[in-house]
């Protein structure tokens, strides 16, 4: 049939089963891309690095994918079929693959990531190429062009809606990447059944086809227990919850020093001593203050804070603002969890809000004796904007003309720079920078801020039962040893955010020694 003809008598089957198949090719190859990046941030920090460095080299695989389809002249469809079957295997199985060598070999992770990623884009820059040529004996080379490029971007806007609002939080990485994977193999299938007059050795392709989707749906049937497999040597003690949010890795972990809470990997607090992290956290300013009656918490979404405000009688509400509703919805109803906050978030005092804190900052709204801003360390840039001088502007804002706000500002002692960069961005903005520290256990030495427009002073008395802090040792707290004494610092801006880049790096020092 001439490309006149076909044209004139509308699309035919064949030529509507390869469109179909751009659409799930193109939503197969975005997937493996974006568990890739997301996987990358989850577990190496800094996702804007991440998410440009995986997204740059994947481009430039498909690039080199596509120069290599020139060398493929006979059989298109045959090869096009194995080279689907190679990508629904490779790309289907790369998050598994992933997390696996992150608790295995953590030292070859990033390698074989970038490898994973160079193959798999590679492999998914051969199938656009390929189908175009097989197509292009039915339709004219405009039409062609234009259809081709329309389901795939149709294919990928598809995914990239559904992939942090659907797939992950339901599926979670391991499962999403098993179910594009199967995807792939089901476009081979249809290209074996579409060609099979064209196709040799037809009994070799159809086991080719049936091993790859025995494999396929068989990892993601025991998918759980893969995820099982990796956190369990990732975390050492057993896993007694995990979830995937569209923000975040939740693992709670039970063993000798009891319960502890991990978030894309990195601990937020250990049962044993969190009571010293969030008595330090809390009493200082809350007791200072005097008389606090209205407080709001910003992060801190396990109540542990929560349970320390509510030891002062004079308080009357607390607004708890907290981007993920997994998170308070667990340490709400979890039996066990909600024990350790003492149930703090059941109080008729606490109103959670769930959303982003630098958003509601900006919207208006009530004043706060205390604001107590417990956020995980600046460990990308989507974390870092709450700690700019942005936020912290809005931030005083927000503060009764008496009020005290207490930022968690990493360890003074292995982050120095990075902890003085926060009391630097706090003074930018007009406010009062007083840090102290404290020793907790499972994290070391530990910083935190106390920003206000009036002079810290020093409270007389704590509320009776703390078992670490005391009036009498409040002071130590306030006192900066050589080695933790302040450096100069530039301020954190929105523009730059420089304090990730030091939080890295200062990091990133500890991590490879």
């Amino acid at each position: 049939m001439s490309a006149s003809s076909a044209d004139a008598h509308g699309p035919q089957p064949v030529e509507i089963a390869l469109l179909a198949s751009v659409f799930v090719v193109a939503a197969c190859g975005l997937v493996y891309e974006l568990t890739a990046a997301a996987l990358s941030s989850y577990l190496l920090g800094d996702s804007v690095l991440q998410f440009s460095t995986i997204i740059g080299t994947y481009l430039f695989a498909m690039g080199v994918g596509s120069w290599l389809s020139r060398y493929f002249e006979r059989q298109l469809p045959a090869h096009f079929l194995r080279i689907e079957l190679l990508v629904a295997l490779i790309g289907g199985a790369l998050p598994a693959i992933l997390f696996l060598a992150n608790a295995y070999v953590p030292g070859a992770f990033r390698l074989l990531l970038y490898g994973l990623v160079l193959v798999v884009g590679t492999l998914v820059g051969l199938e656009i190429p390929l189908v175009m040529r097989i197509l292009r004996r039915n339709i004219v080379l405009k039409n062609l062009v234009s259809q081709v490029l329309t389901f795939d971007y149709l294919g990928a806007l598809a995914v990239s809606v559904a992939f942090p609002l659907i797939l992950v939080p339901q599926l979670g990485m391991i499962r999403t990447g098993l179910l594009f994977g199967i995807m792939n193999a089901a476009v081979a299938v249809w290209a074996l059944w579409l060609f099979r007059h064209e196709l040799r050795r037809i009994g070799a392709h159809a086991l080719a086809c049936f091993l790859a989707l025995a494999a396929l749906i068989g990892a993601f049937a025991w998918a759980d227990r893969i995820t099982t497999l990796a956190e369990d040597k990732f975390y050492q003690d057993r896993i007694v919850f995990s979830a995937s949010s569209p923000y975040q890795r939740i693992v709670v972990t039970r063993g000798e020093l009891g319960h502890r809470l991990f978030l894309n990997g990195n601990l937020q607090f250990a049962e044993r001593d969190e009571y010293r992290y969030h008595e330090a956290l809390v009493h200082p300013a809350m007791a200072a203050q005097g008389a606090p009656k209205k407080v709001a918490v910003l992060g801190g979404g396990d109540g542990m804070a929560v349970r320390e405000i509510l030891k002062y009688p004079s308080v009357e509400s607390i607004t708890l603002v907290e981007l993920d509703p997994h998170m308070t919805k667990l340490f709400t109803e979890h039996e066990t969890l909600a024990a350790l906050n003492g149930h703090s978030l059941s109080s008729p005092k606490v109103k959670i809000v769930n959303t982003d804190a630098f958003q509601w900052l900006q919207q208006p709204g009530d004043v706060f004796d205390v604001i107590v801003v417990d956020f995980p360390d600046p460990t990308n840039f989507a974390i870092g904007k709450l700690y700019t001088s942005s936020f912290y502007a809005l931030l005083e804002k927000r503060l009764s003309a008496s009020g005290y706000a207490v930022i968690q500002t990493t360890s003074p002692l292995v982050a120095r720079k990075s902890f003085w960069t926060v009391a630097t961005t706090i003074e930018s903005v007009g406010l009062r920078a007083t840090p102290y520290h404290a020793h907790v256990p499972s994290f070391g030495e530990w910083g935190y801020i106390i920003a206000s427009r009036r002079p810290y002073r020093m409270p007389d008395a704590l509320p009776s039962g703390l078992r670490f802090l005391a009036p009498s040792t409040l002071p130590l707290m306030f006192d900066f040893p050589l080695d933790m004494a302040r450096v100069p610092a530039e301020v954190n801006r929105l523009s730059n955010q420089t304090l990730v880049t030091t939080y890295e790096q200062e990091w990133g020092k500890v991590m490879t020694h």
